[in-house]
């Protein structure tokens, strides 16, 4: 394994102990919110901190791009950080939340890490290295079409500018799909993806941290990632389809009349 996945291993594996350290009294936790529906708490911050320490100890050069801290000035490597995604479902006990840390190298995604401390899976990948769920090799699902396929998404719940268009997407979608599921936290949607648990994923307004780590695994994964107009832009939009290649392509065509000139800016 690479020396950087290494480190942001143990980085996310920090973070992760914090996570459930105080999973158990969350009615106690300072909770303060940010925007509309998007919370921030006391753990966040702490977990954040723990990533930061363990990263800038063995890189203290590198910039970092953090969800509660902003950027922090550096090289041309760049970590970008997003210490729990899934705040909400923490928030409430529901058991899906992760740890997602990224590598970028003059823009490039080089490496990226997703891990789910309540289940001890840690999903691995770097830039031509292939993805790792713990020590076993990833590949996307071979579904080929829309037709049984279990699909994930996101719900727009800060900005809800775009929802109509969203509700089109996911009504042309649901009825071929085997099903839909909103689990509430991306950076696991895009790994679970990677293992073949979903066959597709689309979401509309992330932030960077929300998949930069789990997009390199789907494409690490043998599989395909885009904005959600087909486009190599997805980090600078938030909007993005991920999946097969073929399933890709197909999901690509549903949504495409979906499609604001806001989406396809």
């Amino acid at each position: 394994m690479h020396p950087m996945i290494n480190i942001a291993v143990r980085a996310a594996r920090a973070a992760g102990s914090i996570l459930l350290r105080y999973s158990d009294r969350i009615d106690s936790l300072n909770i303060t919110t940010k925007h509309r529906n998007d919370f921030v708490t006391e753990v966040d911050r702490a977990a954040e901190q723990a990533i930061i320490q363990v990263l800038q100890n063995a890189y203290p050069d590198h910039a970092i791009l953090c969800e509660e801290s902003g950027l922090h000035k550096g090289n041309d490597f760049q970590w970008v950080i997003d210490p729990l995604d899934g705040t909400t479902n923490y928030l409430h006990g529901f058991p899906q939340f992760s740890v997602s840390i990224a590598l970028k190298h003059k823009g490039v995604l080089e490496h990226g890490v997703v891990y789910d401390p309540l289940r001890e899976e840690m999903f691995t990948a770097s830039r031509g290295a292939g993805a790792l769920l713990n020590d076993r090799r990833l590949r996307v699902s071979v579904r080929k079409r829309l037709e049984g396929a279990l699909l994930g998404t996101g719900i727009p719940y800060r900005d809800q500018s775009q929802l109509d268009a969203y509700l089109g997407m996911l009504r042309d979608l649901i009825k071929d799909a085997a099903g839909v599921r909103r689990p509430g936290s991306a950076a696991l949607d895009f790994a679970y993806v990677a293992a073949g648990r979903l066959d597709g994923f689309w979401e509309i307004g992330l932030s960077e941290w929300d998949l930069a780590a789990g997009a390199l695994l789907v494409k690490e994964a043998g599989g395909v990632v885009s904005d959600i107009s087909g486009g190599d832009r997805y980090l600078e939009t938030g909007n993005v389809i991920a999946g097969s290649l073929k399933l890709h392509a197909e999901m690509v065509k549903i949504i495409r009349p979906h499609l604001t000139d806001h989406l396809r800016a």
